[in-house]
């Protein structure tokens, strides 16, 4: 089969075997695959698969089932599916766990399919299995044009809450508004703490990837009791606390990560995600964000465009 390998961070198509597939899994003819921001680490040497998982780039994929494990339920044959992948997804085929596989919506694109599983999924981990977020409630979003944070916008706005995002510039705060944002700050020329306070705003949650120095402003806005999950650390790995301000409102403070959980995890994660929310991805009310289709060959412009920041949602590779 064709892939995509990466040798001295240069992306190129090399040709390797097909994967030999486990009881548990399926082989996936790959449609379009979702790019993320670990792939771009990963080319880089920053981000290395962990062990087990396929040394070829990519998270996640939409694509047909073309053959089943010995342990697989045989209705699985020839459907059309969007999936987390354990790495590979940058192939012709990739071999995925069955249990972690979700049916394509006839309403849905194949490139559709390709953008909602690592962001919905980690969203969908951060506002309610960790953030616990409720109706009525309000979240916080940082990076809210991005991926994730269209996501997470979106299923709050489902949920009945209340959103803010912080996004880099004027388009990206209209973007995220065009999603179901609430309140929408450009970081660059507004201070997201002066806005809420002003409109006396306080957040119940709070998704973060920026971390260092938005630790001790976040906590400035949370309401009491306030879940704050940190998904990333954009601004540094280090940062001065205020632990009284923590204490005084007894915040939570989650650190999460995706792609090094376990199968089991995983698994449990599909399942509670469709069970909320599948009905509405067939009723066509989630908008996939798609922000550019590329055919796989231009995957080194896909990794320029999430490493510029320039997208406001998914970037997506199409396998021709």
């Amino acid at each position: 089969m064709r892939y995509i390998s990466h040798q001295d961070q240069q992306l190129t198509l090399s040709e390797t075997a097909k994967p030999v597939l486990q009881a548990h899994q399926v082989l996936v003819k790959v449609a379009a695959i979702g790019v993320n921001r670990a792939d771009c680490m990963q080319r880089q040497g920053k981000y290395p698969a962990p062990d087990g998982d396929s040394p070829i780039l990519g998270l996640e994929c939409a694509g047909t089932v073309i053959e089943l494990g010995g342990d697989v339920e045989p209705h699985w044959l020839n459907k059309a599916i969007f999936t987390l992948c354990a790495g590979g997804a940058y192939s012709e085929y990739v071999a995925v766990d069955a249990l972690q596989l979700m049916p394509l919506a006839e309403t849905m694109t194949m490139a559709d399919g390709a953008a909602v599983s690592e962001v919905y999924l980690t969203a969908y981990s951060a506002l309610f299995q960790l953030g616990q977020l409720q109706v009525g409630q309000t979240v916080l979003l940082h990076a809210g044009a991005s991926g994730v944070g269209g996501a997470a916008t979106q299923m709050a706005k489902r949920m009945g809450a209340t959103v803010v995002i912080t996004a880099g510039s004027d388009e990206k705060c209209a973007h995220a508004k065009s999603l179901g944002a609430d309140h929408a700050i450009n970081y660059k020329t507004d201070d997201f703490v002066d806005y809420m306070q002003s409109h006396n705003l306080t957040a119940n949650v709070i998704v973060d990837p920026v971390s260092g120095r938005y630790l001790n402003k976040n906590a400035a806005v949370a309401a009491m009791d306030c879940q704050i999950i940190m998904l990333a650390f954009l601004d540094g790995r280090f940062a001065e606390v205020d632990f009284a301000r923590l204490l005084q409102k007894r915040i939570s403070f989650h650190a999460s990560t995706l792609r090094n959980r376990s199968q089991a995890f995983k698994r449990q994660l599909r399942d509670e995600f469709m069970a909320m929310f599948y009905e509405d991805l067939q009723a066509g009310h989630f908008n996939f964000n798609i922000y550019q289709s590329l055919p796989w060959q231009q995957a080194s412009t896909a990794h320029d465009i999430l490493e510029r920041n320039e997208n406001a949602g998914k970037v997506v590779l199409f396998v021709e």
